[in-house]
């Protein structure tokens, strides 16, 4: 299948954690075709689907932000110095391209005498520095400032098999199939319950977003929606948390932080689909936006759906776009199960 148009866009934008502007307008536009859209001081973008007065609140909520990385110094040679905005290891950023808005730059590493036969010195991220071709630091202060923040740079690149590579997949993947479950919802028109589709700002740095939007949506029931390590790959353990192929369906999550019943739901309208989810299981947190709405307020049920990925926090994520559809196709099922009355006491 072909990468939806919606889907290429919010992957070519840029949205580092505080930053995220340029991401979220792209999300804002295409929520505002068919639903009500607002956002708070964060940047945390939300669409309402309506189903009537009184109706409960269901939100679906993908987080906008990607990793990235913040201008910390700039040398009298015009070399950026950074840090790490997210989780990235230095072996990751070396020899990458990046961009700061429309400034491209790429990232080098520190010139190190190697003696014969020597094992090389570790890579520390203070080796590391971004050379945007500027000659002083002058004429790199004509164009940027500390603080500002870069991204990587490149164009997703479609593979045989309905497989996608690109930046950003986590989670721009969740928040595409959070605002095409909700357009379909509505399309459907059936749904008792208010549907708000979230683009969190900031999950990476500490679901700061979320735990805004806990809060001031009050909703009575939330899917978080993500993407999971796949186990299909080389070293990949299933053993670990359940066994995760790429290409076999979204994953639906069990644990602690999950509502049970939201989970049977889950479960059942799977089932009633034909989908075949893969259990994944979260001993304690599931390192996603589900757990600050977990324990917001006096608690509120919620459930996760995840979506199977290859090479996590690289600038070459790896998906099925089978899986995409499966995970919009067993939200909306879950959407469209759902009473007025519905309860989730354990």
């Amino acid at each position: 299948m072909p990468v939806p148009d919606l889907l290429r866009e919010l992957l070519l934008a840029s949205g580092p954690p505080g930053q995220e502007e340029p991401a979220a307008r792209v999300w804002r536009d295409a929520a505002a075709t068919f639903a009500e859209v607002t956002s708070d001081t964060l940047g945390s973008s939300f669409a309402r689907v309506r189903a009537g007065d009184g109706a409960p609140t269901l939100a679906l909520v993908g987080h906008i932000d990607e990793i990235g990385i913040a201008l910390t110094h700039v040398s009298d040679r015009g070399y950026l110095s950074f840090t790490t905005v997210g989780g990235i290891g230095p072996e990751t950023l070396l020899g990458q391209r990046v961009r700061f808005g429309d400034v491209r730059g790429v990232i080098g590493r520190r010139r190190v005498e190697r003696r014969p036969g020597g094992e090389p010195p570790r890579l520390e991220l203070t080796d590391l520095h971004v050379d945007i071709g500027a000659r002083s630091r002058e004429e790199v202060e004509e164009l940027l400032t500390v603080g500002d923040t870069g991204v990587w740079e490149g164009e997703p690149v479609e593979l045989p098999n309905g497989r996608l590579v690109s930046k950003a997949l986590d989670n721009r993947l969740g928040c595409y199939a959070a605002l095409e479950a909700a357009r379909r919802i509505g399309e459907a028109g059936d749904a008792q319950v208010d549907v708000v589709a979230v683009a969190a700002v900031a999950e990476e740095v500490g679901h700061f977003g979320a735990t805004a939007a806990a809060f001031s949506l009050e909703p009575d029931v939330v899917l978080a929606i993500d993407v999971t390590w796949a186990t299909d790959v080389p070293g990949g353990d299933a053993r670990r948390a359940g066994k995760v192929d790429l290409g076999s369906g979204p994953t639906i999550e069990r644990g602690p932080m999950i509502n049970s019943r939201v989970y049977e739901l889950l479960a059942a309208s799977a089932a009633d689909e034909g989908i075949v989810p893969a259990i994944e299981v979260s001993p304690r947190a599931t390192h996603t936006d589900a757990d600050v709405f977990h324990a917001s307020r006096g608690g509120v049920p919620t459930g996760l759906v995840s979506i199977p990925l290859r090479y996590m926090h690289t600038p070459c994520e790896l998906c099925s776009l089978d899986d995409v559809e499966g995970a919009i196709a067993l939200i909306v099922a879950f959407a469209r199960r759902l009473s007025r009355d519905q309860r989730y006491l354990r």
